[in-house]
């Protein structure tokens, strides 16, 4: 492992192939959710990656049976009471979204399980996002109370559709790894068994190819979602300012309980 990498603490990595970095969300105990460390390391890696003449290819995954189980819940109840944990946070979340979309190496992800928050948006980002059939792609964002920000603006409606994002977005609406593939949210949905197999066949196919022609056509195509900066920018700013809101408190407090939310019906805009 070159020096690089020595420093991270949730992401692990290792080389299955010649030229070929695997990234392991590991936060043992709490499904690989996103705390303050593994939030700040999924936003440098992708500058790490893109700088590393090593990597022809990288896959991200989750450890054990799970991608990501969103964020932390212990870091966005800091964000609702401090000003600057909130503002590194949204710079944080800024930054994740666009190093992914900038980094030059083709990047496969594979999501088995919960795959919700941070996470979610390096399986989304992914140049090919491959899903098992038992994954639950959820977008928790309106379901904590508030705006779906992240990467959900700016790729679902160009992935699925707006009808579609829609539907996702605003009830919360869990995709299994199936109905992803089938409205066009993931590249692929496989067999859970032969899952991480498939990601390294196809991570090999793009490590095996032209660099400049891979490398080349993803920054080209990744102008569709350079064109939706703006709209990306505007739902980041929304769901981080309803951080500072009375709705957050309440479905902050009803994950917490495992209960419904009981938001206030009384909505001042």
């Amino acid at each position: 492992m070159t020096d690089r990498y020595s420093d991270y603490r949730r992401l692990k990595f290792d080389w299955p192939a010649d030229r070929i970095l695997r990234i392991t969300m590991d936060n043992p105990g709490r499904l690989n959710s996103a705390d303050e460390i593994m939030h700040g390391e999924l936003v440098r890696v992708w500058r790490d990656i893109d700088a590393d003449s090593t990597v022809g290819a990288v896959i991200i995954r989750g450890a054990g049976e799970a991608f990501s189980s969103g964020g932390d819940l212990d870091l966005v109840k800091e964000m609702t009471e401090d000003f600057g944990t909130l503002t590194r946070v949204w710079k944080e979340a800024r930054d994740l979204v666009y190093n992914l979309v900038n980094c030059s190496k083709p990047i496969v992800s594979a999501m088995q399980g919960p795959a919700v928050g941070a996470g979610l948006v390096a399986g989304l980002l992914a140049d090919v996002s491959i899903a098992s059939r038992t994954a639950r792609i959820i977008d928790g964002h309106t379901r904590l109370g508030v705006a779906a920000g992240d990467h959900a603006a700016i790729v679902w409606p160009l992935l699925c559709g707006l009808a579609k994002a829609k539907y996702y977005l605003l009830l919360c609406e869990a995709v299994s790894g199936e109905e992803a593939e089938r409205i066009g949210l993931v590249s692929l949905c496989v067999e859970d068994d032969v899952l991480h197999d498939k990601a390294l066949e196809i991570a090999k196919r793009l490590a095996a190819g032209s660099p400049t022609a891979i490398r080349w056509t993803k920054y080209a195509l990744n102008n569709w979602l350079r064109m939706a900066g703006p709209t990306f920018d505007t739902s980041l700013a929304l769901e981080f300012m309803g951080f500072r809101g009375p709705d957050v408190k309440e479905g902050l407090a009803s994950l917490r309980e495992k209960r419904r939310p009981n938001f206030d019906p009384d909505c001042p805009l």
